[in-house]
């Protein structure tokens, strides 16, 4: 596929990745305030589950995760063959009907049939908006491009999820539709920014469908699962966080109103982090920015520990901010470094890659978590985070032994990935 950013005027490269930018936001807003209040609308309280409710509540939010990893190659595979925006539009419009479905439902089976099929557009979305930022992006700026879409994505996510968090203190559990019917006029919106963008820029061309032989081997190179199985092992445990997060601070005492407020202010770094941490990776490299990154995920998991066994002390909560904020490096580096590995596939496919690796991991960090918690009470959660921390450090060891063992054989990768 020729290169979309070869004899484009400026407005011809920005507006597609300022729409792409700007979906993502109001996307994620939406995904961020429903999922907050998600396990206490199925539950049908809103301070604490009962630990016979923990498992359907998990079962349930996995069904989106589960309908995106069994779709989304075919939806990343679309996106290369009939155009990322067409793909972006359709999932985005697809979602805001789901989202007025949920409001109309308790039951758990409805809405694990609903969760599904959110899934499938919810990595339709994905696929499509990393490919287009893939698109309109060179090697030496890919990651400052990739940084902006991570801090859009975490910025809708963050204030989604505080302003979930607030409604739930606001709202009485009876009236906890109303979040699903403003997650999907935030849809609405979306779709309107980025559709009015995008009109009369010319729409590239797709490419030749691939082989569903060909998109399996090409998941499975020792380069690309270097890159995506640290996310599979990192939505392990963010699936079982996005799910339980609102409900856990409830039962800890934590007041909600606190927690919205400090996630607000977090999703306000992020505009700032995320881009800056772009940046460095395309000056400093790949590996090393993943790195950070992944010590950072580390630290939150020992500090998260700790919570758990003495509540929820300053010195520990300030070792959580500052974890995170290492963790964050992460995001941009391992986006990019995966965008600079689609020249023998499109690009769709490849993102696409990205997002059944995430979609796995959460339908199984779901499902162990919550087993084990089941199971063994906090110490099921200690095992949980220990198991994860090690598998991050060992996979780092292995991508930066593989890189090394690149340069060595002669076969260098470019500078942004070292």
């Amino acid at each position: 596929m020729s290169d979309p950013r070869a004899g484009t005027n400026p407005a011809e490269r920005i507006r597609p990745l300022l729409a792409v930018f700007s979906s993502t936001f109001f996307v994620r807003f939406a995904f961020g305030i429903t999922v907050a209040v998600f396990a206490s609308y199925l539950g049908g309280q809103s301070s604490g589950l009962a630990p016979d409710e923990y498992g359907t509540v998990g079962l349930v939010s996995a069904m989106a995760p589960l309908g995106e990893f069994t779709t989304v190659l075919f939806s990343g595979a679309a996106a290369d063959r009939y155009g990322p925006f067409r793909v972006l539009f359709t999932g985005i419009a697809a979602a805001a009907v789901l989202f007025a479905a949920v409001a109309t439902t308790r039951s758990a089976y409805a809405l694990g049939a609903l969760n599904f099929v959110f899934g499938v557009a919810s990595g339709a979305i994905l696929a499509a908006s990393l490919a287009i930022v893939a698109q309109r992006s060179g090697p030496q700026e890919r990651g400052f491009e990739m940084g902006r879409f991570d801090a859009m994505n975490l910025l809708g996510w963050i204030g989604g999820f505080a302003f979930g968090f607030g409604l739930l203190d606001v709202l009485a559990n009876a009236s906890l539709y109303l979040v699903f019917l403003v997650g999907a006029a935030a849809l609405a919106a979306g779709l309107a920014l980025a559709a009015a963008l995008v009109r009369g820029l010319p729409v590239p061309r797709g490419a030749a469908g691939f082989e569903f032989r060909a998109v399996v081997r090409h998941a499975f190179r020792r380069s690309v699962l270097l890159v995506t199985t640290p996310w599979f092992v990192i939505y392990m445990l963010l699936g079982t966080v996005l799910v339980f997060l609102g409900s856990a601070a409830g039962g800890l005492g934590i007041s909600r109103v606190y927690l919205a407020a400090a996630l607000g202010g977090g999703g306000v770094l992020l505009v700032f982090t995320q881009p800056f941490f772009g940046r460095l990776s395309d000056r400093a490299g790949r590996m090393r920015m993943m790195s950070i990154g992944a010590g950072g995920f580390v630290s939150v998991m020992v500090f998260a520990s700790l919570a758990v066994a003495f509540g929820p002390q300053i010195p520990i909560l300030v070792g959580v901010g500052a974890s995170v904020v290492a963790a964050l490096a992460y995001g941009p580096a391992a986006l990019a470094a995966l965008a600079d590995l689609t020249t023998e596939m499109g690009r769709a496919t490849t993102m696409a890659i990205y997002s059944l690796t995430i979609s796995s991991g959460m339908v199984v960090g779901l499902a162990v978590s919550t087993s084990l918690y089941s199971g063994l009470g906090n110490g099921g959660l200690y095992l949980f985070f220990a198991t994860i921390a090690l598998a991050l450090v060992a996979l780092t060891v292995a991508r930066y032994r593989d890189l090394q063992s690149s340069t060595a054989g002669g076969r260098a990768p470019t500078t942004p990935a070292r």
